[in-house]
């Protein structure tokens, strides 16, 4: 069964966008994704600041 994620506090870094949600055990989650066309960069982490990073030093491969 796909997992329904509400996002919150979403904010974009260029092409990325950074949001935190709930995790099925109740826990905050933070997560970074590339919105560009054909990037399929993704990815889920502990703290807010971490993604962040990620947002502002990701390089778009496509």
């Amino acid at each position: 069964m796909p997992a329904y994620r509400q996002f919150r506090d979403v904010r974009q870094f260029g092409p990325v966008k950074v949001a935190t949600f709930h995790d099925g055990r109740g826990r905050d989650r933070h997560t970074a994704a590339c919105t560009a066309p054909r990037c399929d960069f993704s990815a889920e982490y502990n703290n807010r600041s971490a993604a962040e990073l990620a947002a502002r030093t990701h390089r778009c491969t496509a």
